[in-house]
């Protein structure tokens, strides 16, 4: 080895086989920072940093391996033994996160003992020993970042949540038709002939179990009796007049509007997935809040186009359902928890990759996700992003906008 007087300084080059974005903190009521010039190159690819004769390249490598750092070390141009430099390397992440990176021999290079996982966003600070003497350089090379004042983010209608346990509903779609069930329809008739002395009800009137509907004389004992409501209940037919005979003919029809079902198509496909119990919500047109109950009945023959119709009873709330309207379902095939899920109205595209945008502070970051089952509204997270951090959801797409506009890249 060299005498140490001979080596008075040590440079070091890095290459991140991505291009090394300049430190920018992008704000969204300023124009973005310019951007620094590109870092140079080695004969690796890498990112020079030089001191006097000294240099060290340093690439994130990635053929058939997960992203690591290799080193090289040369001295006035010729190859240094990576057996004579002490190396090591932490990022510094959003959060402070810390990714303390230690270095083997193998061949000609210094191999990194860290996976480098995305994003790479971090400060770099690289501290060296060669012939006793110590190196120290930083840089920050940041994507996927930008900063937003919250009262900024707060116009703009940035809302955020938690990364959380979640139960996930897988549901099929379902469309169909509002019925009233064969229980509410009662037709009235006398039970002994005779003449309405009395009607109290027309066509229309609400009436409650056990109201009198009319009085009749009977033809045979001349006496009157009278008749009741079997149920609560609409007059939705009237037959009959004061003064008309009975004559053993449905004379009222009394309707109850209070609950109907929903017959809703289920095809061959989803068959064995729905049975009596399945939660079921229910949409219908005109009515804003959905309904929610579950499969009574499944009808066991099937339409001309193969459908079963499965029913479902809905409250008619405010009395805002009409028999023969159009309903759309969600039927509940699954119900799945999962240990970490985000919202699916969150997650953007950024590169080849689906992610969301974590929040620290003022500051928000790509984060790229490994997903797993979603159920419309949720999705499964199987890395990527870590359980109790804070990410964005509502106006996802104004952060991904201002990263854009930063002009921050990322070259492998």
């Amino acid at each position: 080895m060299k005498n140490n007087n001979i080596f008075t300084s040590l440079t070091f080059a890095i290459f991140l086989c991505l291009s090394v974005s300049p430190s920018f903190s992008v704000s969204a009521s300023s124009a973005p920072e310019a951007e620094e010039a590109e870092p140079e190159k080695g004969p690796h690819r890498g990112r020079m940093l030089r001191d006097d004769n000294m240099a060290l390249e340093l690439a994130i490598f990635e053929t058939g391996v997960p992203p690591e750092f290799r080193v090289w070390v040369t001295d006035a141009g010729k190859p240094v033994s990576p057996n004579q430099v002490d190396l090591n390397i932490k990022l510094t992440r959003l959060g402070d996160v810390v990714d303390d990176i230690n270095f083997r021999v193998e061949g000609d290079f210094l191999r990194g003992d860290l996976e480098i996982y995305e994003p790479h966003s971090f400060v770099v600070t690289i501290n060296a020993n060669y012939q006793g003497k110590n190196y120290r350089w930083q840089y920050d090379n940041l994507e996927g970042r930008t900063r937003i004042e919250p009262a900024v983010a707060e116009a703009m209608g940035i809302s955020t949540d938690v990364v959380a346990a979640r139960t996930l509903h897988q549901t099929i779609p379902a469309y169909g038709r509002l019925s009233l069930p064969a229980s509410a329809t009662h037709n009235i008739s006398a039970r002994f002939d005779g003449v309405i002395t009395k009607l109290f009800v027309k066509q229309g009137d609400l009436v409650k179990q056990g109201q009198t509907l009319m009085t009749v004389e009977s033809n045979e004992s001349l006496k009157p009796y009278q008749i009741t409501s079997p149920a609560d209940g609409i007059v939705t037919e009237q037959y009959a007049n004061s003064g008309e005979q009975t004559a053993s003919k449905t004379l009222l029809t009394l309707t109850n509007t209070s609950q109907y079902v929903a017959k809703l198509a289920v095809y061959p496909a989803d068959y064995k997935n729905v049975v009596v119990g399945t939660p079921v919500t229910v949409k219908i047109e005109g009515y804003y809040t959905p309904l929610t109950g579950k499969v009574e009945f499944i009808e066991q023959k099937v339409r001309d186009d193969q459908a079963k119709l499965v029913w479902v009873k809905v409250p008619n709330v405010n009395n805002a359902l009409a028999d023969g309207g159009f309903v759309n379902a969600d039927i509940e095939v699954a119900t799945i928890d999962v240990p970490v899920a985000v919202k699916k109205v969150g997650l953007q595209g950024f590169r080849d990759f689906t992610v969301v945008y974590a929040k620290v502070g003022e500051q928000y970051e790509v984060r790229m996700l490994e997903l797993g089952q979603d159920d419309g509204e949720w999705v499964e997270v199987l890395g990527g992003i870590a359980l109790g951090a804070t990410y964005v959801t509502e106006n996802s797409y104004i952060i991904k906008a201002d990263i854009e506009k930063s002009g921050a890249s990322h070259d492998h």
